[in-house]
């Protein structure tokens, strides 16, 4: 395959919504949890997290739909637990973000410290 793990990623990052509206029917969603050499490893939660067809909903929903939206070789993983299902420790993981320079973790910040001043501390 002639994509980057980080273009691979990037192409299921933004076709996920798509993908999900079947697992979000029934009461379910999609993390992307990485990618490495063709493989996307996701994790199926909600209601469909731990189900008994989700190698099924796995490989027929999401490995399917993604194949047809980005490359016909991409074969999707859904990390589950088992030890045939996980994601190696070097799978590109999206891009490294400064924790300081988010806006969602600086309001977390800025909201711990005025609980800490309320209360004191």
């Amino acid at each position: 395959m002639i994509f980057s793990d980080e273009d691979i990623y990037e192409a299921v990052q933004n076709y996920i919504p798509k993908v999900s509206e079947y697992v979000n029917s029934h009461g379910g969603d999609i993390e992307l949890r990485g990618a490495k050499d063709g493989t996307v490893y996701i994790m199926l939660t909600g209601t469909c997290g731990g189900c008994s067809m989700s190698l099924m909903t796995t490989k027929m929903v999401v490995q399917k739909k993604l194949r047809e939206l980005i490359h016909p070789e991409l074969t999707v993983v859904n990390v589950d637990g088992t030890p045939e299902n996980e994601m190696p420790d070097d799978a590109y993981t999206g891009p490294k973000r400064d924790e300081s320079q988010d806006g969602v973790s600086q309001e977390k910040h800025s909201l711990m410290d005025n609980i800490k001043h309320i209360v004191g501390l």
